[in-house]
């Protein structure tokens, strides 16, 4: 009688297997840049290479490969790195065996040409093409850009958005978006590529430049204008100065805030401005604001 659990073992030995047929479904398929990028992309129909310090197991009671010790999954030029690594797989009548899901644990990073994800767990969903990582120290980084997030970073493959959840915080230079949850929706290029096109954020919004710092309900960052649109309850201060209104427009180019008033307000913006001292040293400049 043949075991169903089939182990590939030898310590201290360094063990490579390459699964063409069995990992064609992928690993964290992700290819966009900066925020956007998230988690970086392993698609396509070309063999994972698997490696491990410990072992390679096969478990055919639950239908997983696991790779144990220092364990790395690579296609392509993407790599996901993590102290135990699982791949699930089902039969499929005429074509073998298929993943539908991927889990790492332990000591997660995800790399690739362009950018490095951390987390402490990470699952990979074939069938949603969905991907969440999750973890203690959770950040995404990038040449321009780290996003960090308390509870998960995501990936929805199919509605081209990445989420991250729980006071998320994208930084880019000396400007700073934070939110409890900001998405980044993305946009198909001509030449095949992914690009973020915008970024959202809701429940309580700070956007942080070297000048202001402002606060609102709901945040829209157009990221090639550098644009950032607040909305509700927001207030812009520079300096000792600040101005209220429902709505407002950072420009992160020119410096230049715009302040709307809503109907609640009267039709009205209202501000608190703050004179020069007597010397000469002001307590700063106050954002320019125009009423529509």
């Amino acid at each position: 009688m043949t075991s169903k659990r089939s182990p590939f073992r030898h310590p201290q030995l360094r063990i490579a297997l390459t699964l063409s047929a069995i990992l064609a479904g992928g690993l964290f398929s992700f290819s966009a840049p900066a925020f956007a990028q998230g988690l970086p992309g392993m698609g396509g129909k070309q063999p994972v290479e698997i490696n491990a310090d410990q072992a390679i197991e096969w478990h055919q009671d639950v239908r997983a490969y696991v790779a144990r010790g220092n364990a790395s999954a690579k296609r392509n030029d993407s790599t996901v790195f993590a102290d135990v690594l699982t791949a699930y797989y089902r039969e499929v009548p005429g074509k073998g065996n298929e993943v539908f899901q991927l889990v790492a644990d332990g000591n997660v990073r995800i790399v690739s040409p362009t950018q490095q994800v951390f987390g402490d767990h990470g699952v990979y969903d074939v069938d949603k093409q969905v991907a969440v990582v999750t973890g203690k120290d959770l950040r995404l980084v990038t040449t321009k850009d780290v996003v960090t997030a308390r509870d998960s970073l995501e990936y929805y493959e199919a509605q081209d958005l990445t989420v991250a959840r729980g006071d998320a915080v994208a930084v880019r230079g000396n400007d700073r978006l934070r939110a409890d949850v900001l998405i980044g929706r993305l946009k198909k290029m001509p030449d095949g590529t992914t690009q973020m096109e915008r970024i959202d954020g809701s429940g309580n919004v700070v956007v942080t430049t070297p000048t202001d710092v402002a606060l609102a309900d709901k945040l829209v960052y157009s990221v090639a204008d550098n644009v950032a649109v607040l909305m509700g309850n927001v207030k812009i201060t520079r300096g000792d100065n600040q101005l209220n209104g429902e709505a407002a427009e950072m420009n992160m180019n020119t410096k230049i805030n715009r302040v709307i008033a809503g109907r609640d307000a009267g039709g009205r913006v209202s501000g608190l401005l703050i004179p020069a001292e007597k010397n000469g040293a002001g307590n700063g400049s106050a954002p320019a604001a125009k009423k529509p």
